[in-house]
């Protein structure tokens, strides 16, 4: 595979599978073997990745992601987006609050025989969690 064609691989996994929450899209790919390093408790594997994506779709709507940049060296792909939703349902052990949050996120992406073997993501989660209220006022400010 081509750099290029490692970043297509990248954007298409983005848009198709993350945001677009496609299982068909999940199973061409996605390698068998997956290994998702940055989210707790989701096991390797396709299967686990779906269940995974299918509680993220319970609990967040309007989901977009807007790709910033995509750098790439031999099997990775580093993309750097940002990422936009609103709080719909049940996340992360909240109840809905129907905000909406915009956070930037990398994502790195190892890239075997035209599929993902394995996934790493860091996110502004206290952003999000800031932009949803989830966290006292005090502790939004800055304020001790």
């Amino acid at each position: 595979m081509t750099l290029e064609q490692n970043k297509a691989i990248a954007q298409r996994f983005i848009q198709e599978v993350f945001v677009r929450q496609d299982e068909r899209a999940a199973d061409e790919l996605t390698a068998p073997d997956f290994v998702p390093h940055s989210w707790p408790g989701v096991e390797p594997g396709v299967e686990s990745l779906k269940q995974a994506q299918r509680r993220v779709s319970a609990g967040l709507e309007d989901a977009r992601m807007t790709v910033e940049d995509v750098i790439a060296e031999g099997d990775k792909v580093v993309v750097r987006l940002t990422s936009h939703g609103r709080h719909a349902g049940e996340f992360m052990g909240m109840p809905a609050s129907g905000k909406a949050y915009d956070i930037s996120e990398i994502h790195i992406f190892r890239i075997e025989n035209g599929k993902v073997a394995e996934h790493w993501r860091d996110a502004d989660m206290l952003g999000m969690l800031r932009q949803l209220y989830a966290l006292p006022a005090a502790a939004s400010s800055g304020s001790r």
